[in-house]
């Protein structure tokens, strides 16, 4: 049997808005593996004017959040274009929070370390809170959007 190209597997670490599962089914169509993990030497940030977060290298600092296993090259596809060009994709090195283990995944750091709309620390649950919904809602026809640009392409 002949391996697609949607068979590599990439490890993803997330630590805003798509850890909200229902966020990451609506992108990709299912919820991969995942474990709870540390960035170490970055920083959360909320940004102005935006509802999801930023984060940036700060030596002594950490973002918690977690690594997604079993990533296809289809699927990173989709996160890459969903996180903009804002977002750099970057190899990092994370820490497993429940076995301390080091592993490399892809991260999306903000593009801007001067960025004066960086503030404060983002917070996962109040964002839940308030503006999950809506996110979602924006998925959905942000992934709408995409498929019918890809169908346009394969015509």
């Amino acid at each position: 049997m002949a391996a697609s190209a949607s068979a590599a597997s990439h490890r993803v670490f997330v630590y805003g808005t798509l850890m909200a599962e229902e966020v990451v089914r609506v992108l990709i169509g299912r919820l991969p593996s995942s474990s709870p993990a540390v960035l170490p030497n970055h920083q959360r940030f909320s940004t102005k004017g935006r509802v999801y977060p930023a984060i940036l290298p700060v030596d002594g600092k950490e973002v918690s959040g977690k690594v997604f296993m079993g990533i296809t090259d289809s699927e990173l596809n989709v996160l890459d274009i969903f996180e903009d060009e804002e977002y750099v994709k970057r190899t990092v090195e994370i820490s497993l929070t429940d076995t301390s283990e080091k592993l490399l995944a892809y991260a999306y750091i903000w593009g801007n370390r001067d960025d004066p709309d960086l503030y404060d620390e983002w917070n996962f649950e109040e964002w839940r809170r308030v503006h999950l919904e809506d996110y979602v809602s924006m998925t959905q026809e942000f992934k709408e959007e995409l498929e019918q640009l890809e169908q346009k392409i394969e015509t």
